[in-house]
């Protein structure tokens, strides 16, 4: 494995590591403006040649790096991935939190009534949560993948690559995709929680519970694929909850009309899930 690569292990109980699938140009990048002990990414030069992803992630197992689609700020492409605007040191582990202690903690907050509202300007808003209101569902059961979410994830992650195809390809030493954004130490959900870890706690429950994958990340944007997603309005509408929790501008900033239960009907059936923060 290249130099550049092992860097990514520094300082880890990491067994060896082995990367047979050959990379285009690119370097290694530290997060917190350098000063971290050993850079949290590998980022290519160029946009990510076509075909790439799929194999990287096949070699995941050997190499024990993930593979992202990187997408740069409007305007400023150096942001945040060339510039280092990740900060890995100031994250716990995904294993300190649970995900639905997260999740109802989340709902929890965003459908309190706000402070010197009137009550009809609240009863507005409970009604964006309707049916569930100010009283947090529970978890949605876990479903069965459709296919194998890992060439679910290959499929999605090419047709990612075609639709924005200056994203840029990023290696993270994590041994599971869900785990990456905590190992960057991302920031894009910033004004959600200053604490990524816990993002990729609910990422891994999404993992086990609906084939997800992490394919792709943006400055403020997360893109998964998803084997399992749900097939009814019940079920959508759990899963939506979480969702709100999880990326409620998903909800109150996304397609109108801007409700729960709308957005519920465009998970019925949908391969991939995308959010972004404000």
């Amino acid at each position: 494995m290249p130099s550049d690569l092992r860097e990514l292990f520094a300082g880890t109980d990491a067994a060896p590591r082995t990367l047979s699938v050959p990379l285009p140009a690119g370097r290694a990048v530290r997060g917190d403006e350098g000063d971290a002990e050993r850079p949290a990414l590998w980022l290519s030069d160029d946009p990510a040649p076509a075909g790439l992803w799929p194999r990287l992630r096949a070699a995941h197992r050997q190499s024990g790096l993930w593979p992202l689609l990187l997408d740069g700020y409007d305007g400023e492409p150096s942001r945040p991935w060339a510039a280092g605007e990740f900060w890995p040191d100031r994250v716990s582990s995904p294993a300190e939190h649970d995900p639905e202690r997260l999740l109802a903690g989340w709902w929890a907050a965003q459908t309190a009534p706000y402070d010197g509202d009137d009550q009809l300007s609240n009863e507005r808003r409970l009604a964006v949560t309707a049916p569930y209101g100010q009283d947090w569902p529970g978890l949605a059961v876990a479903a069965e993948p459709w296919v194998a979410p890992e060439q679910h994830a290959d499929h999605w992650a090419e047709q990612l690559s075609q639709a924005q195809p200056a994203m840029r390809l990023g290696l993270v030493a994590a041994g599971r995709g869900s785990d990456a954004l905590a190992v960057l130490g991302w920031q894009g959900a910033i004004n959600h929680t200053n604490d990524t870890a816990q993002l990729s706690a609910v990422l891994r429950s999404w993992e086990d519970r609906f084939g997800v994958r992490v394919i792709g990340v943006g400055f403020a944007e997360l893109y998964l694929s998803v084997a399992a997603p749900p097939t009814d309005t019940d079920e959508a509408l759990r899963v939506a909850a979480e969702h709100f929790a999880f990326c409620p501008d998903n909800v109150w900033q996304g397609q109108r009309p801007c409700t729960l239960a709308a957005y519920a009907d465009r998970l019925i059936d949908a391969p991939t899930w995308a959010f972004w923060w404000d």
